[in-house]
């Protein structure tokens, strides 16, 4: 074989190299994209979910009169829930990914704050599961407002529309 010809194989072989490395890369940051979508969409439904369950319990409240089995599924959505949330928030999942979202650059850089808020929030909603399945109203109402505020606190430090 003639230097020629080892020199024609050898940039086609670099050529298929970069080629493949460029395509690597950049379907790296498409699934990172893609994750970081997957992430944010799920946390919003999820938390739209949760206001859902919270809605069901404030209304029961309002009329004075728990259904306990409503009240009691309302609340196990929102400990249950609020279990998954934490998982939802992984690096590269705020605004600098490109996807619309509310949750504000503190979480990734007071990510222990941030679990110590849905630590709070995981506690104050199984304690609203026991509540509920007592059926008082005083008691279900004492213990949402204590999950209310768990809410609250965590909006006012990692959430942007607050």
């Amino acid at each position: 074989m003639t230097l020629s010809k080892h020199l024609s194989l050898a940039v086609l072989g670099m050529s298929a190299a970069l080629v493949a490395v460029t395509s690597t890369v950049a379907s790296t940051g498409a699934i990172a994209a893609s994750t970081a979508a997957t992430a944010v969409t799920t946390r919003q439904a999820n938390f739209k979910k949760m206001g859902g369950a919270m809605k069901v319990l404030k209304d029961q409240i309002a009329s004075g009169t728990i259904d306990k089995p409503a009240a009691v599924a309302a609340a196990k959505t929102l400990a249950a829930t609020g279990r998954a949330q934490g998982a939802l928030f992984p690096n590269g999942s705020g605004a600098s990914s490109g996807v619309k979202t509310d949750a504000l650059p503190a979480i990734w850089t007071n990510r222990t704050g941030f679990d110590g808020q849905m630590k709070a929030f995981i506690a104050q909603a199984d304690k609203l599961v026991l509540a509920a399945q007592t059926g008082n109203a005083d008691a279900v109402g004492a213990q949402f407002k204590a999950v209310g505020g768990t809410c609250g606190s965590c909006h006012k430090q990692f959430r942007a529309d607050n």
